[in-house]
């Protein structure tokens, strides 16, 4: 068989989740933004450099266009939408229109609910900068609107457009915190829309903007239609923005602000890993866990392959041929059997036989002891952790359980130790179940809930041992210096934010941005000039770092070359004394022969002739060939016609592989 098609194991056998357990983690996003006279009105001037100088409609329109331009490259299946209400005109869904269904006066669908597309930024962008249509389109109606039919149109939008959509989000933008002082029938529909949207699973979100002389006052009507309730959908996405208290929140073109600043950092969906997995305690003592990957490294990926030779661009689809080599016959699945490499031989496997070896039980997790926190070593993190949280659809009362495990744990400084097979065929492994507290930020708002996390531990065999090195510590004034230095670089409260900064490098690890990788797709998309460079936030800042450790710095490095100065003299006067005070006629002769050129290194057992292959035999088979050293194994190689560039274990792998080979 040709070897690229080589198989692998450890890449594809395992079984991938069964898709039923799962809805399609997908995002629809409906911006509704307020046009009405003080919507429309720019904030008076302020000496404030950072100060909003558009409108609120301007604002926010603004906003839902940089949120549309990221997600048409970040994520290509999430669905946005810009509703106006307010406005003189009206439009709504052109085929609602055309069968003469119910219309919705006063509301303007700018953009459909749907996948964004290069057009749709483009005219979104034209009207933000007051290039198109701009006065016509933003003229307020005279009559009031109900924002019954408002939430009504957007519930109609969300059941034609996105009706199976996890996550389903209604950003209100508008500073009216009454808009039906004197109509209680009017209120009271618009609660029972609200109403509604919540039971199809829209999560509502308010963005209240307030001026010099107007404090947006949630209570008076947006309490009644806001729930503060969590999505019901564990696995929707996170949110762009966190959850604002309503009494810490005045300015809501500030927070659209915050909303823009995000707009780089993509909001990513969260999927279970795995879902309804058993979590045994003990004989007869189960209950049911999902769990989540919280951290990920994210990737520039390639959606699909694109043929260009044609009238217009054309996807690509891929197919993978097997052909045998002698031949070049096209080999049926059925024909291929799947092989292990021992001794030189291949050993094949019926697809029965592999999966009854890889197969170590049913997936699940089985408590097996607990051991002190402090047992855990920083370095046993080999992969990434996973976050579990309790389920109730197995096992009723799994909450409660879970909710006292994790707790009694965080008390006691403990963490459990567990098999863990995470699903079907894949790899067992001991694991560390590790207590997590609820963590919140500055206004409250929660980041990561209290849980547990699951962190796989390594086996003996991925435990490498470090290289023998002789150490040299440095004195105790160089530590001093050096602390200082440190004290004065540390981040802010230190702790590392990672929402300050985009990812830094692609997956080939060269120095481009990730976000400017997108940046660059964006603007070829939407035929935009090409940024010259990129905001690159992980870039140090000098003049900040020179000015506040600078002289430190400087007097670490006078410090350091006095300290070396002196080690140097040590060095050499140690040296000295420990050689020999008379040489033999033999290390004569060596010492006159190193004057003129390089010493070569020799090792203990190695002659002029080098190592025969009865002796290269003998160290192969006690397993000692990586006792010897690149001068030894070089000659041996050049001897058998093997390579003998790279690495010393490469010249290993080689030996081993020839004596494998026989």
């Amino acid at each position: 068989m040709a070897e690229e098609n080589i198989w692998k194991p450890d890449e594809d056998e395992e079984e991938e989740p069964d898709e039923t357990f799962y809805k399609a983690v997908k995002d629809a996003v409906i911006f509704v933004i307020e046009v009405s006279p003080s919507m429309l009105t720019a904030p008076p001037p302020t000496d404030s450099k950072k100060a909003d100088t558009s409108s609120p409609v301007l604002a926010a329109l603004k906003c839902a266009y940089a949120l549309m331009q990221q997600r048409i490259i970040s994520n290509p299946n999430d669905m946005m939408g810009v509703l106006l209400y307010g406005t003189e005109k009206t439009k709504f869904l052109e085929e609602e229109q055309s069968r003469g269904s119910l219309a919705y006066p006063h509301c303007y669908l700018l953009t459909d609910l749907d996948i964004p597309a290069a057009e749709d930024v483009k005219a979104l962008k034209a009207l933000a900068n007051g290039e198109k249509d701009f006065e016509e389109l933003l003229k307020p109606s005279k009559e009031p609107v109900a924002m019954a039919s408002v939430l009504f149109c957007a519930n109609q939008i969300f059941t034609t457009k996105a009706p199976n959509f996890s996550s389903r989000r209604l950003f209100i933008i508008t500073d009216n915190d009454n808009p039906h002082k004197s109509d209680k029938a009017m209120k009271s529909s618009a609660v029972v829309r609200a109403k509604d949207l919540y039971d199809l699973g829209v999560t509502i979100d308010l963005f209240p903007i307030s001026g010099p002389d107007h404090n947006f006052d949630r209570g008076k009507f947006y309490d009644d239609i806001i729930y503060n309730a969590s999505p019901s959908d564990p696995e929707a996405p996170a949110p762009i923005s966190g959850v604002v208290p309503p009494s810490s929140t005045k300015d809501g073109i500030s927070l659209l602000t915050s909303l823009l600043s995000s707009i780089n950092s993509k909001a990513v969906a969260k999927r279970a890993l795995f879902s309804d997995l058993p979590l045994e305690i003990g004989p007869g003592f189960t209950i049911s866990v999902r769990g989540y990957i919280i951290f990920k490294r994210q990737e520039p990926k390639r959606s699909c392959f694109v043929w260009l030779d044609g009238e217009k661009a054309q996807i690509a689809t891929g197919v993978t041929t097997q052909m045998a080599d002698d031949t070049a016959r096209t080999v049926e699945k059925v024909e291929i059997r799947k092989a292990y490499k021992f001794g030189g031989e291949q050993i094949t496997f019926t697809p029965e036989e592999v999966n009854e070896l890889r197969h170590f039980g049913d997936p699940g997790i089985r408590l097996i002891g607990f051991k002190p926190m402090s047992m855990l070593p920083i370095w046993a993190n080999l992969r990434p952790s996973t976050f579990i949280y309790p389920s109730e659809d197995d096992y009723v009362g799994s909450t409660r359980v879970f909710a006292a495990l994790q707790q009694k744990l965080l008390d006691d400084q403990k963490i459990g130790i567990a098999w863990y097979v995470a699903r079907k065929n894949a790899t067992p492994q001991i694991a560390a179940i590790i207590p997590g507290a609820e963590k919140l930020d500055d206004i409250g708002a929660q980041v990561i809930p209290p849980g547990l996390w699951i962190a796989p531990l390594p086996f003996a065999d991925d435990i490498r041992q470090n290289p023998e090195t002789t150490l040299i510590r440095a004195p105790e004034t160089l530590i001093d210096l050096m602390r200082e230095v440190i004290q004065q670089l540390q981040l802010p409260k230190a702790i590392y934010d990672p929402s300050r900064y985009p990812n830094p490098l692609e997956n080939n690890g060269q120095s481009a941005a990730l976000q400017w990788h997108y940046r660059i797709l964006q603007a070829m998309a939407l035929e935009e000039d090409i940024p010259e460079k990129p905001d690159d936030k992980t870039i140090p800042k000098y003049r900040q770092i020179d000015k506040r450790a600078g002289t430190y710095v400087t007097d670490w490095g006078i410090e350091l070359e006095v300290q070396h100065a002196d080690w140097e003299k040590e060095h050499r006067r140690s040296a000295c004394s420990s050689a020999p005070a008379k040489r033999s006629a033999a290390g004569q002769s060596e010492d006159l022969s190193v004057r003129g050129g390089k010493r070569a290194k020799t090792s203990a057992g190695a002659d002029d002739a080098g190592i025969d292959d009865a002796s290269m035999r003998k160290l192969y088979d006690k397993n000692d060939i990586k006792k010897l050293t690149v001068v030894e194994l070089k000659p041996w190689l050049l001897a058998k016609g093997l390579d003998v560039s790279g690495r010393k274990v490469d010249l290993v792998e080689r030996v081993e592989a020839f004596f494998e080979a026989q």
